[in-house]
């Protein structure tokens, strides 16, 4: 199940309870948005997601041997929903998210590393051509690696449970920003490289 979908299901939860006026059982949600094709543990779990982001969202009872039996609208229910809930907060995390990759590709960075670049001579210009593969290497190996990471764990078309999508996304995360550090860290290399040149020049 995709985030999205998890958002657009905690608001409709809020939206129920602000419907009914009374309280209601956990199974109630799960009977009305979820059976058969889920189960009452993951009601469970998104209630408690809930209640993680902000515990006045919902009024909680426990009961039947259970800590989650019962639940009621408050006053910051309705609140929260004619703010956009929490799929307008998933919208603004993307957002954040392609925010955050737009200032990380390569070509941006990378477009402006040759202009630095003055010296005319055979031996300077080979230098340049070297550096400049090495770095357009480095981006294409980097673009691929995580067009890779990210078709092979989101858009594989194949069922998988929640959990098992969260650990995925997890991992998609963490591999990026291994995959950003190595990226920085070779440019970092290539920089000292190149300032190196540039001194040898003024040297001579």
């Amino acid at each position: 199940m995709g985030e999205f979908f998890k958002a657009e299901l905690k608001d409709r939860f809020l939206k129920y309870a602000l419907d009914r006026k009374d309280y209601f059982e956990t199974k109630t949600l799960y009977e009305e948005f979820l059976s058969p094709n889920y189960s009452l543990d993951f009601v469970v779990k998104l209630i408690r997601e809930i209640r993680e982001y902000d515990t006045k969202l919902l009024d909680i009872m426990g009961g039947n041997g259970v800590e989650i039996f019962m639940m009621a609208s408050t006053q910051k229910t309705r609140q929260f929903l004619d703010t956009g809930g929490f799929k307008d907060l998933h919208v603004k995390e993307e957002e954040k998210w392609d925010a955050f990759l737009n200032q990380l590709t390569p070509n941006t960075k990378l477009s402006k590393e040759p202009q630095s670049f003055k010296r005319t001579s055979p031996e300077h210009k080979k230098e340049k051509t070297l550096l400049v593969l090495l770095i357009s290497a480095i981006a294409i190996s980097f673009a691929f690696t995580l067009f890779s990471i990210l078709y092979t764990s989101l858009f594989q078309p194949e069922y998988v449970p929640a959990d098992e999508f969260e650990r995925k996304l997890e991992q998609v995360r963490s591999q990026y920003l291994q995959e950003n550090e190595k990226l920085r860290t070779q440019l970092e290399r290539n920089q000292m490289i190149i300032d190196s040149l540039k001194q040898s020049s003024f040297t001579k």
